[in-house]
């Protein structure tokens, strides 16, 4: 510390709620110690960009900013930690003023005395005005030497605190202009006096300051070099950077080593303005299906300071697999600005991210080729989320959609579009069927009245698929309906059906529903099976097996609702089991029938055991 000028040391007491404030602050209001180290290095870029400033109508200052710089300085030995800038610095009043009254913001007020382009010009953060008292979070002692720029060495400051209430004043002589906060940490943080520690948080919340961030330990031979990189690639006119920048950027910021297959730069200029910077990647981390609160890929900044990772008021949870940054000096945060208020612009910037972000997945489907089928395999269940959550964007996002078929087998090929492009005049419906795997769902029963019609059937086996279901009924005029809903039947077939043929069905139904009791709710005989004896039909609800064990697995409760059989009386197994008249093989003929077509629909057997041992009796009758 420098000599001081006189030995008389002001003791005074802190304007606004003192230590009971204080103690909040330290104890509750910023979840993460890390931060101030962050605010400080903040307050630190102020008082430069307020020097820069003063010095365009101030000739005396100009000379003062060559070398702007920040200096963090490292003592683990006495436990000390320091920041250092040669920026504005403060008057003995100023000192008063900003660090004497907890929530009194310098820098607010500095903007207050501008207008028009100075203050768009100034381009300050800092609007609470609390954040230099988290320091205190890991100090036991907090002091700040300054010297307002443009003033005599002896007219320097020194303020000191520990934060119970109390702070002491006393004029000192000081050098340099400028401000330099030092730290006492406390024991309980002495960790954080390392200096890849600090390295470490410097570049993850400061790395884009506009200043360079000098970090060195004191009595090192060698002087510290700059740690961060001053130049944000956001800030930067598009038509200077090139591609290989984007992707290097992409990299940093992502940690992954695969090249993104679309960006979109973006940047708003106004009363109200922001900078965006969005990746689409090309590959998914292992988590991203399940992880749906982890939006971590989009930073935010205020003024190249970052803030947080994204919070949902930003990107919503269908395009959390987007990485970037958002930059704005506007956005209103809560007073430790680790939480984002409800705002006009909040809203316009999410509008905004979504617009984009849709804007690059359009253009990925539109080129084609590997990288789309790369991005949907990877991406699509993520976006169909997108379904259920964003009513604004159905449409659009619908037209992303990419599904296997009874035409098209391989995942991702067919678009509903596409489908309704090769859907015969007289059809009216876009017909789909759900299931576990697309292996089963190929096989089920209830495709074959469309094979026969030569009508496709889109198949979806993914397990987000019946819950958006629920939420798309049409496109393009379409109704979306569910081959399994018994609502199908091949053209002509009703007419070619005789009055004894549905008098002798009717008979064998209620025969089977009778055999099978409470198993069943009703049996009916089918126009739409043609290899298969027997199959399920969705009930009134449009909840298939499928869908409801999915509901009891997420602690929903679901009535119990008895299943709807029909059967082909066409088929050999139900010819037998009509033909006979011993009722026990009756019995076990029409559990077999309910039994397989469980099976067939994804269903799971109340009884294996049971439909082991009747398979094996039929089969050595």
């Amino acid at each position: 510390m420098s000599e001081t000028q006189t030995p008389v040391v002001e003791t005074r007491s802190f304007d606004a709620e003192v230590h009971q404030l204080l103690k909040l602050m330290i104890n509750a209001l910023y979840s993460n110690r890390e931060i101030f180290l962050r605010e400080l290095i903040s307050n630190a870029s102020d008082a430069l960009d307020k020097l820069r400033f003063e010095a365009l109508t101030d000739a005396n200052l100009q000379s003062l900013t060559a070398d702007d710089r920040i200096q963090v300085e490292i003592d683990s030995a006495s436990g000390r930690l320091a920041i250092e800038d040669n920026g504005i610095g403060m008057s003995r009043d100023e000192v008063v003023d900003n660090l004497g009254t907890i929530a009194r913001s310098g820098t607010a007020r500095f903007l207050e005395q501008l207008s028009g382009d100075r203050k768009a010009d100034a381009r300050l953060i800092g609007q609470f005005g609390v954040g230099f008292y988290s320091a205190f979070i890991v100090a036991d002692r907090v002091t700040v030497e300054t010297r307002r720029a443009g003033t005599a060495a002896g007219e320097a400051v020194r303020w000191s605190s520990d934060g119970k209430g109390e702070y002491t004043l006393e004029t000192i002589k000081r050098e340099r202009h400028g401000t330099r906060v030092e730290l006492d940490i406390a024991e309980a943080h002495r960790d954080l006096l390392e200096l890849q520690r600090i390295r470490s948080i410097i570049r993850h919340y400061s790395n884009h300051v506009g200043f360079p961030i000098v970090l060195g330990e004191t009595g090192a031979e060698l002087p510290g070099e700059p740690v961060n990189d001053t130049q944000a690639l956001w800030t930067r006119p598009r038509n200077e950077i090139e591609d290989a920048e984007y992707r290097e950027f992409y990299q940093g910021l992502s940690g992954d080593f695969e090249d993104p297959v679309k960006w979109a730069h973006h940047r708003v200029e106004g009363t109200q303005s922001y900078s965006m910077l969005l990746f689409l990647p090309g590959q998914a981390p292992f988590d991203l299906a399940w992880n749906r609160d982890d939006r971590r890929g989009v930073k935010l900044y205020i003024q190249r300071v970052f803030i947080m990772d994204a919070a949902e008021q930003l990107v919503p949870r269908y395009l959390r697999f987007l990485r970037g940054v958002v930059d704005s000096a506007d956005l209103p945060l809560n007073v430790s600005r680790e939480i984002l208020q409800d705002s006009p612009l909040l809203d316009k910037i999410r509008a905004t991210v979504i617009k984009r972000g849709l804007d690059m997945i359009e253009k990925l489907a539109e080129d084609g080729g590997e990288a789309w089928q790369t991005f949907w395999s990877e991406f699509g269940n993520v976006l169909k989320e997108g379904l259920i959550e964003d009513p604004d964007n159905r449409d659009r996002i619908a037209r992303l959609l990419r599904f296997a078929s009874t035409r098209e087998r391989s995942p991702g090929s067919v678009s509903l579009a596409t489908y309704l492009e090769r859907a015969g005049e007289g059809q009216d419906t876009i017909w789909y069927l759900t299931g576990d795997s697309l292996e089963q769902t190929s096989a089920s029963p209830h495709l074959e009245a469309f094979a026969a019609a030569g009508v496709e059937v889109l198949l979806l086996s993914d397990p987000i698929d019946p819950w958006w279901l629920a939420h798309l009924h049409e496109f393009e005029g379409k109704p979306l309906k569910s081959a399994a809903s018994g609502q199908f039947e091949v053209p002509g077939e009703s007419e070619q059906a005789t009055a004894d043929d549905s008098t002798e069905a009717d008979a064998l139904c209620e025969r089977i529903a009778g055999l099978l009791g409470d198993r069943v709710g009703k049996v009916r005989a089918s126009r739409r099976l043609v290899d298969s004896a027997s199959c399920l039909v969705e009930g009134a609800d449009g909840m298939n097996l499928r869908m409801r064990r999915m509901l009891r697995q997420a602690g929903q409760a679901v009535p119990d609702l008895k299943p709807e059989l029909e059967i082909n009386p066409g088929h050999a197994l139900v010819k037998r089991l009509a033909a006979t008249e011993d009722e026990g093989l009756a019995r076990e003929l029409s559990e077999l029938l309910l039994d397989q077509a469980q099976l067939l629909d994804g269903g799971e057997l109340a009884d294996p055991a049971g439909f082991v041992r009747r398979v094996n009796r039929l089969l050595t009758i």
